[in-house]
């Protein structure tokens, strides 16, 4: 199933690659915007995930996931490099990731929790859309310190803000 490093892929297999990175990037949009509905689109409805706290569904971790999210004031999860390997209409795709938590404490410090892992996914391509259908997360690192954020001042102001669905004011472009 390995390709052969550095192969000109096919302009069908190129269309593929594209198809599988924008599920990755819509999932990464979900989880920061606590959007269940897009979360769920990254899914095939029997998917599995493996999450370390919740083993499962993957459509019931999508249904659970915002409200745990929403706990944190700012999240950020970036996907790098993305490495696909093709078996047909299966793929196993390795992910990086590197998260970014920042957790607001009412008259108290905050933190910044930073995590830096793996997406190991099983997708598949079905009528011609592709979706994971099995997610293992794997952890490589993650470090915790106090918070540094500054979120006022001359280079900031006049800057939009970040929110979770649908305040975020992506929702608002998506919509125009």
């Amino acid at each position: 199933m390995t390709s052969e490093t550095g192969r000109v892929p096919s302009a069908a297999e190129v269309a593929d690659q594209l198809a599988i990175r924008d599920v990755l990037a819509k999932h990464s949009r979900g989880v920061d915007r606590a959007d269940e509905a897009i979360l769920k689109s990254a899914y095939w409805p029997d998917a599995q995930v493996e999450y370390g706290g919740f083993n499962g569904l993957a459509h019931e971790f999508c249904e659970i996931l915002p409200a745990g999210i929403k706990r944190y004031a700012r999240t950020q999860h970036h996907i790098g490099n993305v490495a696909i390997e093709f078996d047909g209409d299966d793929a196993v795709v390795e992910t990086y990731v590197t998260a970014y938590h920042y957790l607001e404490v009412d008259g108290d410090q905050g933190t910044e929790m930073t995590y830096f892992g793996r997406y190991l996914d099983r997708m598949q391509k079905r009528d011609n859309v592709w979706k994971i259908t099995l997610r293992k997360v794997i952890m490589s690192w993650n470090q915790n310190a106090d918070t540094t954020a500054e979120w006022e001042g001359p280079t900031f102001s006049g800057l939009g803000r970040g929110a979770r669905a649908p305040d975020d004011p992506l929702y608002a472009m998506l919509e125009s």
